[in-house]
């Protein structure tokens, strides 16, 4: 059957036009009544806290006996866990894979109290000189999803606030993960990515394909919140057997060497005057 192509604009909120006004059903509200029906105390998370959508650093830190649950969160749909390390309390969201949920969940941090939210998400490689596993600082997003365009008007990428990486940037020269800054395609079909796709992708920019930074950033911008997103870099999308492999424990002690790094980045930025 062929597939015709459509004219005009395939939905009404092509462009909202609202982007301004303020949201009917609010995190808040949600977080309220979850605490009432599970009759949850009150509690904040930590200043800092990480999504980790593949969700291996929560298994690793809960296995060490080194991560413990919130007994506040109200979140109908994950659990949080706090944990230290290096001296840095934070809190950690595993399995929000995914935009639209990686902004709910970070919507209700938002409102739960924290002050900066880290993604370390599991990327694509697309450049070719990439060589996983390998860790990206994301800078720029380009917006093959849907999350984001309820945040901001129409455009092809949301940039990260250069000023807050830059801050970034200076702690992570001296850890233990090379890092680099670049642009990623953020995709609601991982299983769409067709050779065409890819190639769009790799003209306007990107390095890699992850499935969460577009909205995060979307909604850093929108929100004027800081986020930081990563792209651990840990596969060549499985066209070769023995691909996705992360590093000892699946990557986990990587991911938190930069999370630490980029946590002292955002202190110092947010000690700035004009922050």
């Amino acid at each position: 059957m062929e597939i015709t192509r459509p004219q005009s604009p395939v939905s009404a909120f092509d462009d909202r036009g609202d982007y301004a006004e303020p949201s009917v059903f609010l995190p808040e509200n949600m977080l309220r009544e979850a605490r009432r029906q599970r009759q949850l105390p009150l509690g904040a998370v930590p200043e800092v806290c990480l999504l980790d959508p593949d969700g291996d650093i929560v298994r690793h830190l809960v296995r060490d006996g080194r991560a413990e649950r919130s007994p506040s969160w109200a979140c109908y749909h994950t659990e949080l866990w706090e944990a230290t390390d290096d001296t840095l309390r934070f809190g950690l969201v595993g399995g929000a894979v995914g935009a639209s949920f990686a902004v709910l969940v970070a919507e209700e941090l938002f409102a739960s109290g924290c002050e900066c939210i880290i993604s370390v998400a599991s990327a694509g490689q697309i450049a070719a000189e990439l060589e996983p596993p390998c860790m990206i600082l994301i800078n720029r997003a380009l917006r093959g999803e849907g999350a984001s365009h309820a945040y901001l008007p129409p455009a092809p990428a949301v940039n990260a606030d250069q000023d807050l990486l830059a801050a970034v940037d200076g702690f992570l020269r001296d850890n233990i993960v090379p890092t680099r800054r670049g642009t990623t395609w953020t995709t609601d079909a991982p299983f769409r990515e067709t050779r065409t796709a890819l190639a769009t992708a790799e003209a306007a920019g990107a390095v890699v394909v992850e499935m969460e930074a577009a909205a995060l950033y979307a909604l850093a911008v929108a929100r004027d919140r800081p986020v930081i997103c990563f792209a651990h870099v840990t596969n060549m999308m499985g066209v070769a057997e023995g691909d996705f492999e992360k590093g000892p424990y699946d990557g986990a002690v990587q991911a938190l060497s930069v999370v630490t790094s980029a946590s002292r980045g955002w202190f110092q930025y947010s000690q700035q005057p004009d922050q």
